[in-house]
């Protein structure tokens, strides 16, 4: 692949980072052409023993799918910060480096004179970006940040799962995921500014800001109302009907969004003399008659079998789908025709299946020759300068 048509080519990206957030800002910076360099510890990333799945179960150290899931891309070199020789070759790396990205805890790297404040004098024009659960400053600033208790200081889990039951965590590590989309924007944006500047400057990423950052409706409903909104199951708190309904052979999505596609639902299932019903005429009352409202549509979509109700109301351009587990998902005939799914090879010959950033370029194209590197591969490279 030509790296000098990737959207960052040229731009050296240094991850002292573990576990997802971090690695999953300098996978997506990898992908759209920075070379990452992966610091890692002699033990290496946490995550490479998360398993099983490994990919590689019968053959060389055991390197774990969730290992794989956010570090394509990458080279590894393995350092103890505790050695003067280590630290020298990591100065070596930073002089060449244009972003540096940590999650330590706060103040973690300062006995290695890796802080912000010590590297800005030595390199000023270095970008440097710190992801913790809970920012550099505030009461919490000290404490660990998990993914998982994230979710349910924001609210997150409160506003997810079946309204009689338990608060539920959303079934993967979003916290953690988008804190390392939020770091990638921030990055970006403070090198385009450093074109103006000529300086870095220390980024301060969140797990709990970016969490509480991507609330949306939900935040501004409690913004406005001063009521704080709970968990509706898969119901929406803002529209009905949204929800998933049952059918003859299982359930599926119904989502409509206006009048209109309301009238049309009902017409499918037959019941249209409702649309002329106070109750159920416009979004607002619907909302208020929610109740009453799934007990009819149940008593019509249990009738039908689940494909042919959607491909009924498909037809009559009502916007629903059905619930794929992730075999069916990736078997889909539109993500099949995307080409979600790359097949990757690394030096050592092992070929791993991956999920690229899903961003399609007219111009330019995605760097995606190497998946996950192994602990330490890259180290001759740098030992020898």
């Amino acid at each position: 692949m030509d790296q000098t048509n990737t959207p960052l080519a040229g731009v050296r990206v240094l991850e002292l980072a573990r576990i997802l957030a971090g690695p999953w800002a300098g996978q997506v910076l990898a992908d759209l052409g920075a070379d990452v360099v992966k610091i890692e510890s002699p033990e290496g990333d946490d995550t490479r023993g998360w398993g099983p799945p490994f990919v590689n179960p019968s053959t060389g150290p055991a390197e774990a799918a969730y290992f794989h899931s956010a570090n394509r891309g990458k080279r590894s070199v393995s350092l103890d910060f505790s050695k003067d020789a280590d630290l020298s070759t990591l100065h070596t790396l930073i002089e060449d480096a244009d972003v540096l990205i940590e999650n330590f805890k706060v103040g973690g790297l300062a006995k290695y004179g890796l802080d912000y404040p010590t590297l800005h004098k030595h390199y000023p024009e270095l970008i440097y970006c710190s992801i913790t659960g809970f920012g550099q400053t505030g009461p919490d600033a000290h404490l660990p940040g998990y993914d998982f208790i994230i979710q349910g200081l924001s609210g997150i889990m409160d506003l997810t799962g079946d309204p009689e039951g338990e608060p539920q965590k959303i079934g993967v590590a979003f916290a953690d995921i988008f804190t390392g989309m939020y770091a990638v924007i921030g990055i970006q944006a403070a090198l385009h500014q450093r074109k103006q500047t000529g300086q870095g400057q220390h980024l301060d990423l969140s797990l709990l800001d970016c969490m509480m950052g991507v609330l949306a409706n939900q935040s501004m409903n409690y913004l406005v109302s001063g009521d704080a909104p709970t968990r509706l199951g898969n119901a929406h708190p803002n529209i009905s009907p949204y929800e998933v309904l049952p059918t003859a052979d299982g359930w599926f999505i119904l989502a409509v969004g206006n009048d209109a596609q309301f009238s049309r639902c009902c017409e499918v299932l037959g019941c249209s003399e409702i649309t002329a019903q106070a109750q159920y005429r416009d979004n607002q009352s619907r909302l208020k008659n929610r109740q009453s409202l799934t007990r009819i549509l149940t008593n019509h979509t249990s009738n039908w079998k689940t494909r042919a109700l959607l491909d009924a109301l498909q037809e009559a351009l009502v916007p629903c789908g059905p619930i794929h587990n992730l075999k069916q998902a990736f078997n889909a005939p539109q993500v099949l025709s995307r080409e979600i799914v790359k097949h990757l090879q690394r030096s050592d010959g092992l070929t791993i299946p991956t999920v690229p950033t899903p961003i399609k370029f007219s111009g330019s194209e995605l760097a995606l020759d190497q998946p996950a590197p192994a602990l330490g591969a890259h180290q001759p490279e740098w030992k020898s300068r």
